[in-house]
């Protein structure tokens, strides 16, 4: 007797596990995820890769004013004053961007970026607001090489986004100067540095997750180059 009403339990409990997943199965998906019967913690492994990740190296680094945000899909599609209202940013100027430059006329020898001073490749931080001047970053580059490499030999023109997601690690709209797959050097617009309050925004990683730093403790760990090459 006792047997058999040990069966009827369980069959009675495999029945109602295959109702509760037939039904989140119909749900949307963000009420499956918080209503999963896997335990919680495996759930929140699984959305909060990137940003725990990122975290993990920022915490190491000595990095703590530090701050992630998820944005809706139309996040790009939107003006700058809606992105800065979503991520509570301080201005639009406060929004920025990393973007990958390769030097076309490096001579064939230069193929990394092993040598910060002249390498292949650079991430460059500037705001949304600014206009990029190439130039410049030309002029400091040569400069900080004593002009031993002729200017000829420098042409910074944008990557093309499967290098840039190579190199990375991060595919377009989500590229961020943590955690990147190649040591790629980093030129940090000087315009950013002059921001109050020193807090700005740029990719987090995944394309709608956005990073906010204090522009402080990312220049004592990435440290970048800081260069004067933007306008209005």
């Amino acid at each position: 007797m006792e047997s058999s009403l040990g069966e009827l339990e369980r069959r009675q409990t495999q029945i109602l596990q295959r109702i509760i997943q037939l039904e989140l199965s119909h749900l949307p998906q963000h009420f499956s995820a918080s209503l999963s019967l896997s335990p919680p913690n495996e759930n929140a492994a699984a959305t909060n890769t990137t940003e725990s990740r990122l975290s993990a190296i920022l915490g190491s680094n000595g990095v703590r004013d530090f701050s992630f945000r998820r944005v809706p899909s139309d996040y790009y599609d939107s003006p700058l004053e809606y992105r800065r209202d979503v991520l509570v940013a301080s201005s639009v100027h406060h929004l920025c961007k990393s973007i990958v430059l390769v030097n076309t006329q490096a001579p064939s020898n230069v193929t990394d970026c092993s040598d910060h001073n002249y390498s292949k490749y650079y991430v460059v931080v500037v705001q949304y607001t600014a206009r990029f001047n190439a130039e410049t970053v030309k002029n400091f580059l040569y400069a900080l090489n004593d002009g031993r490499i002729p200017k000829k030999k420098f042409n910074l023109r944008l990557a093309p986004e499967e290098i840039s997601q190579k190199l990375t690690g991060y595919e377009h709209n989500a590229v961020t100067c943590v955690g990147m797959e190649t040591d790629i050097p980093v030129i940090l617009d000087e315009a950013i540095v002059k921001l109050n309050p020193e807090f700005f925004w740029l990719g987090g990683g995944e394309v709608d997750l956005k990073l906010g730093i204090r522009t402080s403790e990312f220049v004592n760990f990435v440290k970048p180059f800081i260069v004067s090459c933007s306008g209005a």
